[in-house]
């Protein structure tokens, strides 16, 4: 498999997890939830705090705790590599994978680059 066609499933696995409604709400939710960061001695930079997945809950359902429904979404895009899940303590802190939305960012910016015309 070549690497273009590697990169291709990859970014539709992304797309086929924001393509929920729910999914696309929660990310959004995300996304506006920026906050300080933390950089490690390696040089990764890590949010410092964000919702947790009650607060997402919350947030979507309008209901105080995590239903099995917002778990099953917050799964789907962390395993599309969209979001990630730290736990601390007994809470586990929810944010946007900073390097997957730039990696979507470029994929935007360069569809018509290199595009031949089309007519």
């Amino acid at each position: 498999m070549e690497l273009e066609e590697i990169m291709e499933k990859d970014i539709a696995s992304k797309f086929k997890a924001l393509g929920d409604p729910t999914r696309l709400r929660i990310y959004t939710f995300l996304c506006d939830c920026s906050g300080p960061v933390a950089v490690d001695n390696s040089g990764d930079v890590r949010p410092v705090a964000g919702p947790t997945v009650g607060e997402i809950c919350c947030h979507i359902t309008g209901a105080e705790q995590a239903s099995s429904n917002i778990s099953f979404h917050l799964k789907e895009l962390r395993n599309a590599g969209l979001i990630t899940m730290d736990k601390h303590g007994k809470h586990i802190i929810c944010g946007i994978d900073n390097a997957t939305q730039e990696s979507l960012r470029a994929f935007f910016l360069n569809l018509r680059k290199d595009a031949p015309p089309c007519c």
